[in-house]
């Protein structure tokens, strides 16, 4: 037998908080355990399977920091100090023999440093002079402490973890596989997610339109989100607000799909046909949240497959998506949570507003004359108007209780952009 929709609301009438709300939704997951192998090449954003360990000692051999001398001394020698050159050091041909007290090998950087020699001479710090019987180097300038030699496991030693299962694959990840010879490796599978637009008023962007009906950008807005997070829509619907085509597509997504995501219908309105079907069709846990934008939210499952209703405006369904989805997709990918940074910012204007509710206004990030970072919020906070989103840093975290804010209010800001390495 279905689950009814719950007839009372142990959330309270205003909705769950976010916080609570991400760990109930966590709580109940586990990840698909699903792995891929794939060139390290193509692996950027996917998450490690298991632990990667280097398969050797890395660079393996002791290496030049630097252009210069390689010489025999261990101690730092005095400057008047003089050495017979007797060989040279390049990459992929290095000197053979064993340095003995007095002698010393042109070295180029990366290359290897002969047995016998301490230490490495910067090329600059040393006078070149052609005597009958071959080259000499004179120190002229104090060389100092640092013998400037790289050690064989400077980088990695055999059998070092390198990388943990459950971490996410950057570039400085990526690189340092590529120089401890890693060539494949075991990730694991990125959860399929289906999603259904439903609406009677939405038409194709680019459509004609008729009187009450809107050009339908969720679809276009939440694809790109996810993909820039690193997932994709592997199935999509577009339905109009009747209940029998929305049972279907949601009975075929949860078929088909790891996680269902609508948009819209998950309120009390006399067309909100999703949340009723959800909960025929599955469970509905909760659909309210306390929060602005997103408060028309629900979550359950559907026919045992991983369910969200983000509400219909699109700017309430990016956000409610960063903040539930998106930890969702981490967990079912088996991911290390990773949650938007946060820093604290002041706001740079005064800024309008209801207490009542906790907000995730859209600001820019700006950066006073004394070096202290600001928060410009520009335009209106609007969950129907995606030009809030529009060149948003911010994510800036409003208490309910707070009402109209000076400029100068400091506060918490979630950080939207996302990291480079």
């Amino acid at each position: 037998m279905a689950d009814p929709l719950p007839t009372a609301e142990p959330w309270g009438p205003e909705g769950l908080p976010l916080e609570q709300a991400r760990a109930l939704i966590l709580a109940g997951l586990q990840p698909l355990g699903l792995r891929e192998d794939h060139p390290l090449a193509d692996c950027l954003g996917r998450t490690c399977a298991v632990a990667v360990r280097a398969p050797a000692a890395v660079p393996g051999f002791r290496a030049s920091i630097l252009d210069g001398y390689a010489i025999a001394d261990s101690d730092v020698p005095q400057v008047g100090s003089r050495w017979r050159v007797v060989g040279r050091s390049v990459a992929g041909l290095p000197h053979a023999g064993t340095l003995k007290v007095g002698e010393a090998v042109r070295i180029l950087t990366g290359s290897v440093v002969p047995e016998g020699s301490g230490r490495v001479l910067a090329q600059e710090l040393v006078q070149v002079r052609q005597e009958e019987a071959g080259a000499v180097i004179e120190l002229v300038q104090p060389c100092g402490a640092n013998p400037w030699i790289r050690q064989p496991e400077e980088e990695a030693s055999p059998g070092e973890e390198l990388v943990p299962a459950g971490r996410r694959l950057g570039v400085a990840e990526l690189g340092r596989l590529a120089s401890c010879g890693v060539q494949r490796l075991s990730v694991t599978a990125r959860p399929q997610i289906g999603l259904l637009i439903s609406g009677d008023e939405l038409l194709p962007p680019g459509a004609p339109r008729g009187p009450g009906q809107i050009w339908e950008s969720s679809s276009a807005l939440l694809t790109a989100l996810l993909t820039r997070l690193g997932y994709g829509v592997c199935e999509q619907r577009v339905v109009v607000d009747q209940p029998e085509p929305l049972r279907a597509a949601l009975l075929e997504l949860a078929e088909r799909c790891d996680v269902v995501v609508s948009t819209g219908g998950v309120s009390a309105g006399d067309s909100d046909w999703i949340r009723p079907l959800v909960a025929e069709l599955g469970q509905v846990r909760f659909w309210k949240l306390f929060l602005r934008p997103g408060r028309p939210f629900a979550w359950g499952q559907v026919a045992g497959t991983p369910f969200f209703g983000l509400p219909g405006n699109p700017v309430a369904a990016a956000v409610t998506a960063l903040q539930l989805l998106w930890p969702t997709l981490q967990r079912l990918e088996g991911a290390e949570l990773q949650l938007l940074p946060r820093l604290r910012v002041r706001l740079e204007a005064p800024l309008k507003r209801g207490s009542g509710r906790p907000e995730l206004a859209r600001a820019r990030l700006a950066v006073a004359a004394d070096g202290a970072l600001l928060a410009r919020v520009e335009g209106s906070q609007a969950s129907s108007r995606v030009g809030s989103l529009q060149g948003a840093d911010l994510l800036l975290e409003i208490p309910a209780e707070l009402g109209a804010l000076e400029a100068g209010t400091e506060l918490w800001a979630q950080l939207l952009r996302l990291p480079i390495l």
